[in-house]
């Protein structure tokens, strides 16, 4: 597990990064696109959610990545409209967009444990 500060540092890298490159979607996979329908939220509304993690919000990880340019992989937990949403993100490629692996109502129960 993850200190809060190396949560916190990943965050802030993260968001900066966000910021300038943007993100990519993951939204080829089935239940990322859907979970936008099911929550009945738009992009815009969901890359504000990225923005607007934090700390607490952590879950588990760093976890290695090979797929999305072999930056580690965090994920997240965040609720939106009454449901927890799991979040996997990644720094990706250096010099290009974050990437946003998952982004769905969690399958499973999320375990917080930097929340108070």
């Amino acid at each position: 597990m993850a200190t809060s500060g190396d949560v916190q540092t990943f965050l802030q890298d993260f968001k900066v990064k966000l910021g300038i490159w943007g993100v990519v979607f993951r939204d080829d996979r089935g239940k990322n696109a859907q979970a936008l329908l099911n929550l009945e939220i738009t992009p815009v509304y969901r890359e504000r959610i990225l923005k607007e993690l934090e700390v607490v919000d952590y879950c588990e990880g760093p976890k290695k990545e090979n797929l999305y340019g072999g930056a580690d992989m965090w994920v997240f937990g965040k609720t939106v409209k009454g449901q927890a949403v799991y979040i996997k993100i990644t720094l990706g490629f250096s010099g290009a967009q974050v990437i946003c692996i998952s982004f769905h109502v969690a399958e499973h129960p999320l375990v917080y444990p930097l929340k108070n």
